[in-house]
């Protein structure tokens, strides 16, 4: 339980992080995040007896079709850590907590659509209701709400994907890492050559880029320890934990506007989720007592 709160609670705060890396451009924080992570990943793998080492490191590589489906996963990480961080930069971290808030809906569906898991009815009323959160965004704004539905359906579909590939949670982080890193040196060597680099001028930001890659890591190799522990349901109450500390911050640290528009979309998604939890509920009670 512990380590599953530590996770939801840094990811929560997270943007307080990177709001003082907002100097730098998102685009350069990402590149840093991929690499120290990949940097301090290697350093568990080698010297922390429980992680195993480099031996599911090397059964990755074995398997092209594990590689390339792994080579997708990173980019669908890499894109949504982009994403949070340009809405946190942008003073639009409020989205961007929506987008987290329904993320468990969007994962109920694809569930639905790709596993062929049948939806129970509160599941289905459930996700009917954060369509029509959804629904009253797009009207009040006259276009699709992108950043949410950006980071929902990102995270969504890595957590379909990553279900259905056989590797642990670090030797997984490590490889997809490694996959990106390239197109995080080259980035940087650009920035370099362009004198646009952040990193190297020396000050905080120097000793903060390089923590991105612990703040990374270290909260995924917490929720893999609660998650494999846990039961689904207490992990699914948990997992509002971090979109409603970055609603928090939002409205009350970074003060973006909340209007009455605002209200009523993430009452409909608040409502959506209430459903999902008393179904949640529901569902492992009866797992019990079959049990």
């Amino acid at each position: 339980m512990l380590a599953a709160l530590f996770a939801f609670v840094v990811w929560g705060l997270a943007p307080l992080y990177f709001r003082a890396l907002g100097s730098v451009p998102p685009f350069e924080i990402v590149a840093h995040r991929v690499l120290w992570s990949a940097l301090f990943l290697a350093g568990l793998l080698a010297f922390v007896p429980f992680t195993g080492g480099f031996a599911g490191v090397r059964r990755v590589w074995q398997q092209p079709r594990l590689l390339a489906l792994l080579a997708l996963t990173s980019l669908l990480t890499s894109s949504n850590w982009l994403v949070f961080i340009w809405s946190i930069d942008a003073g639009r971290l409020l989205e961007a907590s929506l987008g987290y808030f329904i993320n468990p809906l969007v994962s109920v569906a694809l569930g639905a659509l790709f596993l062929g898991e049948r939806l129970r009815p509160l599941q289905a009323l459930a996700v009917a209701i954060a369509c029509a959160g959804v629904g009253w965004r797009v009207w009040q704004l006259g276009s699709l709400p992108w950043i949410p539905l950006f980071l929902a359906g990102t995270f969504g579909l890595y957590g379909l994907l990553r279900k259905r590939a056989p590797v642990d949670a670090v030797s997984g982080l490590f490889v997809e890492t490694v996959l990106v890193a390239p197109l995080a040196l080259a980035w940087l060597g650009l920035l370099h050559l362009q004198g646009s680099l952040a990193f190297g001028g020396g000050g905080l930001t120097d000793w903060l880029l390089p923590l991105t890659g612990v703040i990374t890591a270290v909260p995924l190799m917490m929720f893999a320890v609660g998650a494999r522990r846990l039961p689904l349901a207490t992990v699914g109450f948990l997992q509002y934990i971090a979109p409603s500390l970055n609603f928090l911050v939002a409205v009350l640290l970074f003060r973006e506007p909340f209007d009455t528009t605002q209200l009523v979309g993430f009452a409909l998604i608040w409502l959506a989720l209430a459903l999902y939890s008393v179904d949640m509920l529901r569902a492992g009670r009866k797992a019990t007592r079959a049990r």
